[in-house]
């Protein structure tokens, strides 16, 4: 299955952990509350994953701040996610995360989301879905090199305020409190006149 930005994204209902326990996380109950950064990531006691996981939950007040949940996911099992938290992150483990680890044990929201490989774990795949399920943006690591979470939190913004704003667009780089432009011939000048 192919997903693309400007779709409904694929909902679903997976067992998750979060604070130690174990509880159940439907996409959907986040419907006109919060946007969602739904990301994947290969397996639990990997290397570079801890690093992703770790830096967006040291994060997490910011998107918290801005109507954001963070979700992550992986092909591995609650109690493989359970085990990894359990371990201090100076031993390779996550300590305490602040958003939910999701189990994808049958691998159904991998492959929904087109990130699943062949060999049954999930790419760095990373959604960014608006209030209404769209995906407004997503992008997808090979398994070596982890995700900026400032560049996650930038486009995050920018969509934001797009929705918020939607006769404007952002230009490259564009972060909270710089210019816009208007989406046409006479009004992009402004912008261009301005550089």
């Amino acid at each position: 299955m192919s997903i693309r930005v400007g779709q409904k994204a694929p909902d679903f209902t997976a067992t998750a952990v979060f604070a130690e326990d174990f509880s159940t996380v439907k996409l959907s109950d986040f419907l006109n509350k919060k946007y969602v950064i739904l990301f994947f990531y290969p397996l639990d006691f990997t290397f570079v994953c801890p690093t992703e996981i770790t830096a967006f939950s040291d994060r997490f007040e910011e998107f918290d701040k801005i109507s954001t949940e963070i979700l992550g996911v992986s092909v591995d099992s609650e109690f493989s996610h359970l085990a990894w938290l359990q371990i201090p992150r100076k031993e390779g483990g996550l300590g305490y995360i602040k958003y939910p680890l999701i189990s994808d044990l049958k691998k159904q929201i991998s492959s929904d989301y087109g990130v699943l490989t062949e060999e049954g774990v999930a790419l760095r795949g990373l959604f960014i879905i608006d209030k209404q399920g769209i995906i407004q943006h997503s992008t997808v690591n090979n398994l070596s090199f982890g995700r900026s979470v400032d560049e996650t939190y930038r486009i995050l913004q920018a969509i934001q305020y797009i929705q918020a704003n939607p006769d404007e667009v952002c230009p490259v780089d564009w972060k909270v409190g710089e210019k816009t432009m208007k989406p046409d011939p006479v009004g992009s000048k402004v912008y261009f006149e301005s550089m």
